[in-house]
């Protein structure tokens, strides 16, 4: 145990969770990342991995449960006394004083109880570092205390999947966890190496397929841009290939950003690094979607750093509704892309046939006025503005 963990000292939360869980309740079960290296990843630097004490996140479950129930008596499942009397009671496993003890589990609370009470996401970055056993007693108090849980869902590194035992691995499926989030975010080693991932190909393979061996659903993250210029076409292909051995039930669009403190920015400015821009970036995303092959992935561009937020649907069946808009955006003239980049930089649009509206279109028009875009310097201001999204 850490220094200075032996007392439980309150609810804790992590600082990201993936789009999809907006309206998750946000268990922490590890704090920061172990690894923690990659150039392009803007998140946990300077911050060290530590594994929290299973009876500390138990007490925040618990914490949950009780703020619960003053919202909405009836709505936890209370345990039976360990007396055996019968009488209900919510104490358990280091269970702390209760309301209103600790307003950050009332504000998770209630966010959560407001949201439905469907879904939980198990945070930070690789909770799949502790202990099985541990990960299963997590998973059980949730069901026990929830029971109309739906999904319960986690970030993981495909390293650590990889090395946990397929029976392990079952048994957290068949103790609740649904979902795992995996960022491949490549399936190019040369890119992978460069970008310090701490990964292979070959080990995002395994653990995606040990993911779905378990009978949990994969969410798999890819990169467009991480190639830079030199190799975006290694990036879509090879990141395809491994979509294609792996076959997530969802495939992840997240552009790559690079603000001024990542250490990949560092390699910009010496030239080690050339970011790839808009246009380039949208080939590398069709080129991607074209080598998809054989798999019945779900493709979800749920984030505002990428630049077609609309493009997605259920391959193989959708893929040419997804294709048509990249192309469509890349046979615009170079006036008409520099629009709809900054309308989507700005936030005025998620796709391409968001500028139909006249008024949006307008809008977009007189931004681009303001900022005295033009091709010819459109993509130093974009960066800018991506900046404000990290």
């Amino acid at each position: 145990m850490p220094a200075g963990e032996a007392y439980y000292r309150g609810f804790e939360q992590g600082p990201i969770r993936p789009p999809s869980e907006a309206r998750s309740l946000l268990i922490r079960v590890t704090r920061n990342c172990p690894w923690n290296r990659c150039r392009f990843c803007p998140v946990y630097k300077d911050t060290d991995f530590s594994r929290r004490p299973l009876a500390h996140v138990l007490a925040d479950i618990e914490a949950v449960a009780a703020w619960v129930e003053t919202f909405d008596p009836g709505a936890v499942r209370r345990p039976q006394a360990q007396d055996g009397s019968g009488s209900p009671s919510l104490s358990g496993p280091a269970a702390p004083s209760g309301p209103p003890s600790d307003p950050g589990a009332e504000n998770a609370a209630w966010n959560w109880y407001r949201s439905g009470m469907k879904s939980v996401f198990l945070q930070d970055a690789n909770p799949l570092a502790v202990p099985p056993a541990e990960m299963i007693a997590i998973l059980s108090l949730l069901k026990e205390r929830f029971p109309g849980i739906e999904r319960i869902t986690t970030y993981a590194r495909s390293r650590t999947v990889a090395r946990i035992e397929p029976e392990e691995l079952a048994k957290m499926g068949a103790a609740g966890l649904a979902r795992v989030h995996i960022g491949f975010e490549t399936g190019a080693d040369e890119i992978l190496r460069f970008m310090d991932k701490g990964v292979t190909k070959a080990l995002q393979i395994e653990g995606g397929r040990k993911i779905r061996a378990a009978g949990m659903q994969l969410s798999a993250y890819y990169m467009p841009g991480l190639g830079g210029r030199r190799l975006w076409r290694e990036n879509a292909l090879e990141t395809a290939d491994l979509m294609n051995q792996v076959d997530p039930h969802f495939i992840r669009l997240r552009t790559l950003a690079i603000p001024d403190h990542l250490v990949l920015a560092e390699d910009v400015a010496a030239g080690r690094f050339e970011k790839a821009n808009d246009i380039e970036t949208a080939q590398e995303v069709l080129l991607f979607l074209e080598s998809l092959d054989g798999i019945t992935s779900t493709v979800v561009s749920d984030h505002i750093l990428n630049l077609f937020e609309d493009v997605g649907g259920k391959l193989p069946g959708d893929r040419d509704a997804m294709t048509a808009e990249i192309r469509a955006f890349l046979a615009l003239g170079p006036e008409e892309q520099v629009l709809y980049r900054i309308a989507r930089r700005a936030g005025l649009v998620r796709g391409l046939s968001d500028l139909d509206d006249p008024q949006r279109y307008d809008r977009a028009q007189r931004l681009v006025r303001e900022l005295n875009v033009t091709p010819g310097n459109v993509d130093a201001v974009t960066d800018q503005m991506v900046k404000r999204f990290i």
